[in-house]
């Protein structure tokens, strides 16, 4: 139930973050759809009595997403009654404005040698938006490995299927042809 509980929880945080605007909807759909892909996959190699664990480039997933989701968060926090919102400078629809502004405050900082909480918003909000990119391609990665060793483990069961039927019915034939021949032979 751990890990049902764990994949509850960050999907309603992240389809959250895109109810906010916080996060692109196209990403969170390949986050999302990769946790049921691999959960039916599991699911599956479970009722087949085999299991698929947990890869480090799913662990770390798992990780660069709450780092992601926590980032955005707090860059997220304006302190208005309106609840969440990318910082002001950000446009939500652009995919790299993120980035963009986030740069513009860096070399802002390093200029002036100080940071606003403003600045800090952004930052923080970029490196979510950045830390999204890595959730994405690390939960494409790994589903491509879950199918992989799903694919791996299936094909070995259905070769060792396939030898024993190949094997009966040589035994079988053998067994046929060792009757015909006491038949044959008891007829003399």
């Amino acid at each position: 139930m751990d890990p049902i509980a764990d994949k509850l929880l960050i999907s309603a945080a992240l389809v959250s973050l895109v109810e906010n605007r916080l996060a692109p909807a196209w990403a969170i759909v390949i986050i999302l759809g990769r946790e049921f892909a691999v959960t039916g996959l599991r699911s599956i190699a479970a009722a087949e009595g085999f299991t698929i664990s947990a890869s480090k480039k799913a662990k770390f997933k798992m990780l660069s997403q709450v780092i992601a989701i926590t980032l955005l968060i707090l860059g997220s926090v304006s302190g208005s009654a309106w609840g969440l919102l990318p910082p002001p400078e950000i446009k939500p629809d652009v995919s790299f404005s993120s980035f963009e502004e986030s740069a513009r405050v860096l070399s802002a900082a390093v200029r002036d040698g100080q940071i606003s909480v403003e600045g800090l918003r952004v930052l923080s909000f970029g490196a979510g938006r950045f830390m999204l990119w890595i959730v994405v391609i690390f939960a494409l990665w790994s589903m491509y490995d879950y199918f992989m060793k799903f694919y791996g483990k299936v094909r070995d069961k259905i070769e060792v299927r396939e030898r024993r039927r190949l094997l009966r019915r040589r035994n079988r034939k053998a067994a046929s042809t060792a009757l015909s021949s006491a038949a044959d032979t008891g007829k003399k």
